[in-house]
């Protein structure tokens, strides 16, 4: 029997999506975050909503250069991709203290990230309600996938430190 959720932990539902890595770059500025809170929001061009915190050197760096990189790590980078999360890149340049190495994207400025298994080059599509809710609309110009990786074990935020790595693929139907 189904019994009332705390309104407060819904999207630990919902989370479906793979933790990201946006890394952003911007006159010389450089950072890399982790995200959860991110969506297909169409298909043909491929546009991904994410929320970004209007207080994070992210979300600055991508209001001011419109553009980003989406980086999908895998379990055997996890602690390196959380960790990223803990310090602000206003004061720490996090490639470094995590051991992370910034590769060049071939249509935006922001690095990718090499440990990753796959990179979404982005441009920034819609920013109305940044404002207002800090959701971006991202258009991906271009896509880089390991190939040698045929199931990526990919980490999902369940809410505080619980994860859950993506496991076996199946066919339904």
């Amino acid at each position: 029997m189904k019994k009332p959720f705390p309104l407060s932990r819904v999207y630990t539902l919902l989370e479906p999506g793979p933790v990201i890595l946006v890394s952003t770059a911007h006159k010389g500025r450089r950072n890399v975050m982790p995200m959860s809170w991110h969506t297909m929001i169409d298909f043909d061009p491929p546009l991904v909503g994410c929320v970004i915190g209007d207080g994070s050197l992210t979300f600055r760096l991508l209001k001011a250069s419109r553009e980003c990189v989406i980086n999908i790590p895998t379990r055997e980078i996890a602690a390196k991709a959380l960790a990223c999360g803990s310090v602000s890149g206003s004061r720490t340049d996090k490639f470094a203290k995590f051991g992370l190495t910034p590769e060049k994207a071939s249509s935006v400025k922001a690095p990718m990230v090499k440990e990753c298994y796959a990179s979404l080059e982005c441009r920034l599509h819609d920013a109305r309600l940044a404002g207002k809710y800090d959701l971006f609309i991202l258009k991906v110009v271009k896509a880089w996938a390991d190939p040698s990786v045929k199931q990526p074990r990919t980490l999902h935020h369940r809410g505080g430190d619980n994860f859950v790595v993506a496991g076996k693929a199946v066919k339904l139907g």
